[in-house]
């Protein structure tokens, strides 16, 4: 359940990890706006406390009725730290979803290869 006092925008995430498990996060908003974390991040953080580190889709979601709804840049960069391949699955709340990747989401990533010395 999202904690959105300030936006009133909830939103909800859910990631597949690559053994099968289902890890879900939600935004938690602060006063300090610069310091609300988004759902996708919210995920990606308790997936790696709980030892995950592959994955393959995430599912976003928020109120929205008549479009839908990516991850934020800072989001799509934090879940390019964990590979490329992801599915994404944008989803309204009546359960219609549009099917993307990340890499579709953020073209010409930087990513943890940029880093690799030659």
């Amino acid at each position: 359940m999202a904690y959105c006092p300030y936006s009133r925008f909830p939103v909800g995430a859910a990631i597949l990890t690559a053994d099968g498990a289902i890890i879900t996060g939600c935004n938690v908003e602060n006063a300090s706006y610069g310091l609300t974390v988004c759902a996708e991040r919210t995920a990606v953080q308790r997936a790696v406390v709980e030892g995950h580190r592959q994955f393959t889709a995430i599912a976003v979601t928020c109120d929205i009725k008549d479009q839908f709804v990516g991850p934020c840049g800072a989001c799509r960069q934090v879940l390019m730290e964990f590979g490329s391949d992801w599915i994404v699955y944008l989803t309204k709340p009546d359960g219609s979803y549009k099917e993307t990747s990340l890499s579709e989401l953020l073209p010409l990533a930087f990513s943890p290869a940029h880093l690799a010395k030659n």
